[in-house]
């Protein structure tokens, strides 16, 4: 089956969760800058999250530019990504609204975790329905940024019991690490 569908439907769903993180901003009820302050921590973590979605997003794109096709476990894993997706605002929330205490954080921590092993699985189901000599298994190769991911999300979620804001700063980290689209799948699309 073609992949159209796929991509539609993933956009939307990104979309609304985007649209679901953006209404937790609540408005001050007063109009002076005061009233903003107690909104700063809930809105460093829209920001953080909502430039996480748009790396999935853009992540996401890139990869099925390199497929033709899609199949049913190609469909389930994509639905496995999208779920822990999904969880994003929730987590973005609980973190903002506690002022990065330990436990919202580490549990931020696991969903981005979740998601990174969700979009793993995804882009290793896609390489298994194309072939490991296909344009997408080529393109990823052994997959560093990916794999060096998982582990400093685990790291950052055992540390965020110890410091939160260490935590967070891994978690930053690695958000700028993907800012970039793979450049790999263009590459490799363009040879």
């Amino acid at each position: 089956m073609t992949k159209g569908r796929l991509e539609a439907f993933s956009d939307g769903v990104l979309a609304i969760i985007i649209t679901i993180m953006v209404l937790e901003l609540k408005v001050p009820h007063e109009a002076d800058l005061a009233a903003l302050r107690p909104l700063i921590p809930i809105f460093l973590s829209y920001v953080l999250s909502f430039i996480y979605i748009g790396i999935y997003w853009n992540n996401h794109h890139h990869m099925l530019q390199a497929v033709r096709q899609v199949n049913g476990a190609v469909l389930w894993a994509n639905m496995h990504l999208l779920f822990w997706l999904s969880l994003i605002p929730f987590v973005t929330a609980w973190s903002g609204e506690n002022f990065f205490a330990a436990m919202p954080v580490a549990l931020y921590g696991v969903v981005l975790l979740m998601s990174a092993i969700a979009y793993y699985i995804l882009s290793r189901v896609l390489v298994w329905h194309h072939g490991k000599d296909s344009t997408l298994a080529i393109a990823l190769g052994r997959d560093f940024k990916g794999k060096i991911s998982v582990v400093i999300y685990s790291v950052a979620v055992l540390l965020s019991f110890v410091n939160s804001w260490l935590a967070l700063m891994l978690y930053v980290a690695v958000a700028i690490m993907w800012l970039i689209p793979d450049r790999r799948i263009e590459k490799t699309l363009s040879s």
